[in-house]
């Protein structure tokens, strides 16, 4: 065995100078290359860059969204698809618009769509007929507002047809709809609890049952403008806009 040992020549001690690292100078650079397209992948897939455009049927989205993106008054119909536009700002910023449809069968798959991508809601609602839909009007809302992927959200409140003779103002409309919210919210808790107890307490907004609702209880901020989209008096929306 000691003869073996001696014929075995020794070994030369490797110099780190003399090392090859290009193998693995590329597979750190895979590596990071492959790190920086899922961060990149992963934050356009959940920027928010579009402002929704919701409400009920005939309160006014599309002919606003028309204006504000075609620039004319062209005569709307119920919409049984989302439209998609661009608005600029006098600043040149551009911003995603989405105008989700108002048919009860629809908003909701729509709102679903695009919620997680949305930096803004513009709720808008027919104030000559607010009285009459009162309860739509609030549920569709209260779902918007209730939902955790538009929470901190800001929200504008938009009170059309204000040229109309018939039409509430934004400040009856804002009590009439805080007053319709205590309502909405006793019924959904009564149906979740007649299915789980534990999730009594899912999509409740507001402090308490024993306290009446107030917009400013919700996580989202909240205001409620008048315009008349007729007259292009839209100057409250416009200037939403440019903040964002």
């Amino acid at each position: 065995m000691e003869k073996i040992r001696r014929k075995a020549p020794a070994r030369e001690p490797i110099k780190l100078g003399e090392l090859d690292y290009t193998p693995v100078l590329i597979a750190l650079a895979i590596v990071f290359a492959t790190i920086v397209v899922l961060f990149l992948w992963k934050r356009k897939k959940t920027v928010r860059s579009a402002v929704l455009f919701t409400g009920l049927c005939e309160s006014g989205k599309t002919f606003v969204f028309s204006n504000l993106i075609l620039g004319d008054d062209r005569e709307t119909f119920t919409s049984i698809k989302e439209n998609i536009g661009t608005y600029k700002t006098s600043k040149g910023r551009e911003l995603k618009v989405v105008d989700v449809p108002g048919h009860e069968r629809l908003r909701g798959k729509f709102f679903d769509q695009y919620k997680t991508s949305a930096k803004a809601i513009v709720y808008m609602i027919d104030s000559a007929t607010v009285q009459k839909d009162i309860r739509d009007v609030a549920d569709f809302l209260y779902t918007i507002l209730a939902d955790k992927a538009i929470a901190n959200l800001p929200v504008i409140v938009l009170c059309n047809k204000q040229d109309e003779t018939m039409a509430k103002s934004e400040t009856a409309i804002r009590s009439m709809l805080e007053k319709e919210f205590n309502i909405v919210r006793q019924t959904r808790k009564n149906q979740l609890q007649s299915v789980d107890n534990s999730a009594s307490s899912v999509a409740f907004l507001g402090k308490s049952d024993s306290v009446e609702f107030d917009f400013g209880q919700v996580s989202q901020n909240v205001r409620f403008v008048p315009c008349s989209a007729r007259n292009q008096e839209l100057d409250e929306l416009t200037t939403f806009l440019e903040t964002l």
